[in-house]
């Protein structure tokens, strides 16, 4: 199958298939005569693989772990580990996110309040202070310049 045909298939550039191919994430494949790449059908799946695994937050390195190896058989203990792991960082990082949310929901909140006749700095102390008893902010914190 050409590089184009490939591209068509799997919805990636051309470029972007070289690139695999450069770094060693699918096979190098002979070229004809006629200079054209000439890839076995299967290199759609493994780019799918790889494609969705980018999507996934896996980095291109952590991929190359996840591929089958050899015959084409899989490390299903490795495989599982890993899959694993990155639903843990996407839990993490749904807390780290509702945590920001809240934090600047009750921001908004609290700057949209500014009671008249405020200066910045006293907003800026009153705004912190809303933002530590919602527990959004830790006390440490240095505060913000400016709402």
């Amino acid at each position: 199958m050409k590089i184009g045909e490939l591209a068509k298939l799997t919805g990636l550039t051309a470029s972007r298939i070289r690139f695999y191919e450069s770094t060693g994430l699918i096979q190098s494949v002979a070229r004809r005569a006629n200079g054209y790449r000439d890839y076995p059908p299967e290199t759609a799946s493994v780019l799918e693989i790889i494609d969705s695994a980018q999507r996934a937050g896996f980095s291109l390195e952590q991929i190359r772990y996840l591929l089958p190896v050899g015959d084409g058989s899989w490390d299903h203990g490795e495989l599982l580990v890993a899959l694993k792991a990155k639903v843990a960082e996407i839990d993490a990082l749904l807390k780290r996110l509702k945590q920001n949310k809240a934090q600047l929901l009750v921001a908004i909140d609290s700057i949209a309040r500014r009671p008249d006749g405020i200066s910045c700095a006293d907003n800026r102390s009153r705004v912190l202070d809303q933002l530590r008893g919602e527990g959004v902010v830790s006390s440490r914190r240095k505060p913000a310049r400016g709402p």
